[in-house]
């Protein structure tokens, strides 16, 4: 067994976001009904992408990298479109890609960073540190302890019996702490991380995580940061697992229309709702509270995936309806 022990613990938080996941990865599993589409797995990809390289400061926006991935000119700034080739290619790649191969990760990292830095493909040569703005947040290890680190962190995982979408979110955590390399470290630790849980279920190759994240980048550093100071990464690790829960419940479920055969979105709405009907029961109840009962930290996948549709089929009711944003707002079935 590997000596190294990442520092963090198993909250009861962990626990039940793991119980909430799986749940969900089950219903889209049968929903799906096999292999998600190819055009909605494109589009999925191109996402990512653009979320992606936007936590980096990647400019371009959702339509411009399109456009590049279509094969269309588009006017920009050199390196972002870069940045958007090189990150196609490396995803693409991914399905190739042995998660616990040290080799592999240099590989990806060279695709990852082709013709943007000198040092792509190679460990990191000298010190780096993480800033916001000009303050320094993070002072990553030595450089001439990186390949240790990053070897050590390989055995661990396969030797751990953790729970993959666990250990995944631990090794995200480490990976960027070690900031193995001169660049890239954020895009590339994040698509190890699909790739880690795309090993134990395909459906997480195709998961546009990164879209969540994105949207809650100041938390996800704030996060990362936390997690050096308590030389604990679980609060990372609970982050993690709330992004992939909400990104799994944000995900278009499509099947195949076999009279037709082509692609048919199933309404996967029904699912959400029904939890919802089951957790007010006859009670009234605030957003905070309905959130609180359905274990939601992220309201605007609350109000997509639950409340609005719920409302829009006049299953439940607002107790202010002449105000639907009143602060004293609150939720019941209707009669």
């Amino acid at each position: 067994m590997s000596k190294y022990k990442p520092p963090f613990h198993v909250t009861d938080r962990i626990v039940s976001l793991i119980a909430e996941i799986s749940e969900q990865v089950g219903r889209i599993t049968v929903l799906q009904e096999g292999t998600m589409s190819p055009r909605l797995r494109r589009e999925n990809r191109i996402r990512t992408i653009y979320s992606s390289l936007a936590i980096e400061h990647n400019s371009l926006s959702l339509g411009q990298v399109t456009a590049i991935l279509d094969g269309k000119r588009v006017l920009g700034n050199p390196n972002e479109i870069k940045e958007v080739q090189n990150a196609y290619e490396a995803y693409e790649m991914m399905l190739r890609l042995d998660p616990l191969s040290e080799d592999d990760l240099l590989k990806a990292h060279m695709l990852m960073m082709n013709g943007l830095i000198s040092e792509n493909g190679r460990f990191r040569s000298g010190g780096v540190g993480v800033f916001e703005g000009e303050a320094l947040v993070h002072m990553a290890p030595p450089a001439k302890f990186v390949p240790e680190h990053i070897h050590n962190l390989f055995v661990w995982y396969e030797q751990s019996e953790l729970h993959p979408l666990i250990k995944s979110a631990v090794f995200h955590y480490e990976f960027e702490f070690i900031h193995p390399f001169a660049d890239g470290n954020g895009r590339l630790g994040r698509m190890w991380h699909s790739l880690l849980l795309g090993n134990w279920k395909e459906l997480f190759f195709w998961l546009p995580m990164e879209e969540l994240i994105q949207s809650r980048q100041s938390e996800y550093y704030e996060t990362l940061g936390a997690a050096d100071r308590q030389a604990d990464s679980a609060g990372f690790v609970e982050l993690m697992l709330e992004i992939i829960r909400d990104s799994l419940l944000e995900i278009t479920v499509v099947g195949r229309n076999t009279d037709q055969d082509s692609d048919q979105v199933i309404d996967q709405d029904a699912f959400s709702v029904n939890q919802l009907l089951s957790i007010l029961g006859e009670d009234t109840l605030s957003t905070v509270e309905l959130m609180e009962r359905l274990g939601l930290s992220h309201r605007p996948t609350f109000r997509k995936n639950y409340l609005n549709p719920a409302l829009e089929k006049q299953l439940i009711e607002r107790t202010i309806p002449e105000k639907p944003n009143s602060k004293n707002q609150k939720y019941r079935k209707r009669k």
